[in-house]
């Protein structure tokens, strides 16, 4: 019996898998990352659960007014299959990519059709001779077919009153989540923040609005919700009234819009575009709309999207044009800071163009109580927040940017740290206590 305790007590003291070599390259310096001072005091005489840089929410739970609602425009629905079209909508939305811009689909077709000319070349004579009318018509022809069959083939998405529907079923919980994780690092780190205006770009069901409500609905009087469909609009303020046009809203001051306000003048304490930036046809449509909303943003604006390489390109794209400060129309000469998640204003250093990594997180959430659902479900999602000038007293502590490894009397930290760089520190209960 002393071999097999023997062996139970070898691998939990290494792991399951791998060993001492395995170990050993987790402690290496990683390529290319710098490394922490671990002789340092990590956490000083801070409780480690009251930390200023934990930033941590707690499963979050929708208003019940909020899932009544919900409930009752879906009970009262005649939409066929709609667990069916929930799934469909959830992972399309998942995968959805912005638009190929012209420039760099001529490009992809430039370096195809050299690509194709060569390989033909190839199997001709020794010689190279121009091709004939009918070759180089056939060469254009597979350029086309390949740059079909490679490119993301972006659709704008028209939601009907159907659509919006599906939509809400399948996003208003997850969005709500989301949004909530971005308010809660703002109230926490600065609690003496109390917005009075609100402006929602892509509003939506309007979960942007329910979520500021529940984080200041005690200072905030105006809501604008801004979305170019009619129907999501209806659906919104359906949902704000409990689901029946005779009930009295849950919360008054909430005005819904198809357009943004015109007035560069006219600015709101709290500015938000969630998951809206890749219905949007080009680059060019992109900064334009990302200029008129920092415009806008008299205190915070909030952008968010889904956790994927995609999403964070998407806000890394937002935060150089805010940054860049190169809008001629703007009145404010406050610059841009960023707030969160990155502890800098250097470029990200996950953008490799070798291996991109996302920057995102993940917040658990009481999902809507519909049959398809689990009980709790996770949103993993992206976000951006940037501030109109310093804020006071706020401190910039590292990132955690991937999941903690947890080893026998050590964990791996990959942190982002504010002079830009990315860190590994192996955090010790020897040298940094609990």
């Amino acid at each position: 019996m002393a071999a097999p305790t023997a062996a139970k007590r070898w691998r939990r003291l290494w792991g399951l898998r791998g060993g001492p070599s395995l170990l050993r390259a987790f402690v290496t310096v990683i390529p290319k990352v710098s490394q922490v001072d671990n002789s340092s005091d990590f956490l000083g005489n801070v409780p480690h659960r009251r930390h200023p840089g934990v930033l941590h929410l707690k499963c979050v739970r929708l208003p019940a007014e909020l899932v009544n609602a919900a409930q009752l425009l879906v009970n009262q629905s005649t939409v066929h299959g709609l667990e069916t079209q929930v799934m469909s909508l959830t992972n399309y939305l998942w995968s959805r990519k912005r638009p190929v811009e012209t420039s760099e689909l001529q490009r992809r077709g430039v370096e195809l059709e050299q690509k194709l000319r060569e390989e033909i070349q190839l199997h001709t004579a020794d010689i190279p001779l121009p091709l004939t009318d009918s070759e180089e018509s056939k060469l254009q022809r597979r350029v086309l077919t390949r740059l079909r069959n490679t490119t993301y083939h972006w659709e704008a998405l028209r939601y009907t009153e159907e659509l919006s529907l599906v939509y809400m079923a399948a996003r208003l919980d997850g969005g709500f989540a989301a949004v909530s994780r971005a308010f809660h690092e703002i109230q926490k780190r600065v609690p003496g923040f109390t917005p009075r205006t609100l402006l929602d770009f892509g509003s939506g069901t309007g979960s942007v609005s329910w979520a500021a409500h529940s984080f200041w609905g005690g200072t905030l009087h105006e809501y604008l919700c801004v979305d170019n469909s009619a129907p999501m609009l209806t659906l919104a303020e359906q949902l704000l009234h409990g689901g029946s046009e005779s009930q009295a809203p849950f919360f008054p001051g909430v005005y819904f819009r198809q357009f943004l306000p015109v007035s560069p003048k006219v600015q709101f304490d709290l500015v938000v575009s969630a998951f809206s930036l890749n219905e949007l046809s080009s680059l060019a449509e992109r900064r334009e709309t990302i200029q008129t909303l920092w415009r806008k943003t008299d205190g915070f604006l909030v952008l968010v999207e889904n956790g994927t390489k995609e999403g964070h390109q998407m806000l890394m794209e937002a935060r150089e044009i805010i940054l860049r400060g190169d809008d001629k129309v703007s009145h404010d000469p406050r610059k841009a800071h960023v707030f969160a998640p990155c502890p800098h204003h250097l470029p990200c250093q996950r953008l490799n163009p070798k291996r991109p990594l996302p920057c995102n997180y993940l917040q658990t959430y009481h999902s809507l109580p519909f049959r398809w659902n689990p009980p709790m479900k996770e949103e993993i999602f992206s976000f951006l927040i940037l501030h109109r000038g310093p804020v006071a007293g706020v401190e910039p502590w590292p990132r955690i940017t991937q999941a903690v490894l947890g080893r026998p009397r050590h964990v791996h930290c990959h942190l982002c740290c504010a002079d830009g760089s990315l860190q590994h520190a192996i955090i010790t209960p020897s040298q940094h206590g609990r």
